[in-house]
């Protein structure tokens, strides 16, 4: 799984702007349902994480409501990963480290976003097909 942020550098600190170009990409797509391991690569220039949530049905990625803070709620979040260097939750994926984090998903549909602020209006979202 890559992170990234696009059009973005070094000097760019604080909050991502809302309408900046980020991504979350994701390979495969879709697994098979039972423990999944996530290897998260920050390629971006700023601090990044993944969180895993379900979709409810008919739902599909992008379509959560972002509250004032620029995030949407984790609700039901199954796993995180967020830690520079390191296994589950922790302070961000700063840019050119990695992070993992392992989860037992039953057979479903989820998001993976990075929901730090305006990242996931920004576009970091992906669907994730488990059967």
């Amino acid at each position: 799984m890559t992170l990234g942020d696009m059009g973005m550098n070094t000097t760019m600190g604080g909050t991502a702007p809302a309408g900046a170009q980020m991504m979350l990409q994701a390979t495969p797509v879709s697994v098979p349902a039972g423990q999944v391991s996530f290897v998260v690569d920050n390629r971006g220039w700023r601090t990044h994480e993944l969180i895993i949530l379900p979709l409810d049905a008919g739902a599909g990625a992008g379509q959560r409501t972002v509250g004032a803070d620029g995030k949407v709620t984790e609700d039901g979040a199954l796993g995180e990963a967020s830690t520079s260097c390191g296994n589950g939750a922790g302070d961000g994926i700063t840019s050119g480290s990695a992070s993992w984090v392992n989860v037992t998903l039953p057979a479903g549909h989820y998001e993976m976003v990075c929901n730090l602020a305006n990242h996931y209006s920004d576009g970091m979202h992906q669907e994730l097909d488990v059967s």
